[in-house]
């Protein structure tokens, strides 16, 4: 289902229903663009065939959030406003001033604004109120905010945090390479990236390459961190860990989907047997991944400009 995973921690055994939940997304109800609107999103039902906002499958949510932007390019506008521009300096006799530009530039996107064509695109948002995650299927921190800027404003007193752990994902993925050896249940496939911390920041890529130890180690020791991970956990999942905790090309591997496979059933419930799935086998993924990476970091301890505690904090 997912292809990327921003996660964030949510507080465990969360005491909300589906329900109430889906009350507080209601106001935030997806509607189509006005014509001189640039952008708007909302919550839509996750399945065509629901009108809840709120899919619940064994105690698991998931949400949809839908985003219509116009398409008008800047390039375009400045094209016609420049037509406009010199129509009206013919008219005047002089160039219109920097004021009289701008005005002119903004008459010109309101105008182009309801001819412009749409796009709509939509982001999965899981929520795992059980085990306390949140995570959303979004390649970009940025754009996963802001579905988290609606949940905040929706839902009162949200309790969501970021996950921070003991040994930054940076440099445990160094220290996995460095030592060639992956952390329990792990595997290290052929995609990575490492990058000089120098003001160079110059960067070495493997793209489905073996990784030789030799050479993943030279690299380290002029200075360069890895950045990006292919893994594989326990033969199930393979995905991309970043440097931010972002994961990346999620793909369940067809041992698993054969051990879960789901005939003749209708289009929802092989709809809801793929989230239980997912959501099953990607709960405790997330938790090894954040045991390998040393566990949870308490509130009051940091970690240096290495990735690593502190010295002295405990």
């Amino acid at each position: 289902m997912f292809k990327n995973a921003q996660i964030y921690r949510l507080q465990k055994n969360w005491a909300i229903t589906a329900e109430g939940l889906a009350r507080h997304l209601a106001p935030q109800a997806f509607t189509p663009l006005g014509s001189l609107d640039m952008q708007c999103m909302g919550w839509v039902p996750a399945r065509d065939s629901s009108n809840g906002f709120v899919h619940m499958v064994n105690r698991q949510f998931l949400l949809r959030l839908q985003t219509e932007k116009k398409i008008l390019p800047q390039s375009v506008i400045n094209q016609v406003t420049r037509e406009r521009a010199k129509e009206l300096e013919e008219q005047q006799g002089f160039p219109p001033g920097r004021k009289q530009t701008k005005e002119l530039k903004e008459q010109v996107t309101d105008e182009l604004l309801p001819r412009a064509f749409t796009r709509l695109s939509s982001m999965w948002v899981w929520i795992d109120p059980v085990n306390g995650w949140l995570v959303a299927d979004s390649s970009s921190p940025a754009k996963a905010e802001e579905a988290l800027k609606l949940l905040f404003k929706a839902v009162p007193k949200f309790p969501l945090e970021t996950v921070r752990t003991v040994m930054s994902p940076g440099a445990a993925m160094t220290d996995w390479l460095a030592s060639d050896e992956a952390p329990e249940s792990f595997t290290v496939d052929q995609d990575t990236e490492l990058r000089s911390t120098a003001e160079s920041r110059a960067t070495v890529r493997y793209v489905r390459h073996t990784l030789e130890a030799d050479q993943i180690r030279q690299h380290i020791e002029t200075g360069k961190q890895c950045t990006r991970l292919a893994l594989t956990w326990a033969d199930k999942i393979s995905f991309t860990l970043a440097e931010n905790l972002s994961i990346k090309k999620i793909a369940l591997l067809d041992v698993l989907k054969e051990d879960h496979e789901i005939s003749g059933k209708n289009a929802d419930e092989r709809f809801d047997g793929d989230f239980m799935l997912f959501a099953g086998e990607m709960a405790k993924l997330l938790s090894a991944l954040v045991a390998a990476l040393g566990g949870e970091l308490p509130d009051n301890i940091e970690r240096d400009g290495q990735g690593r505690i502190t010295e002295g904090a405990a």
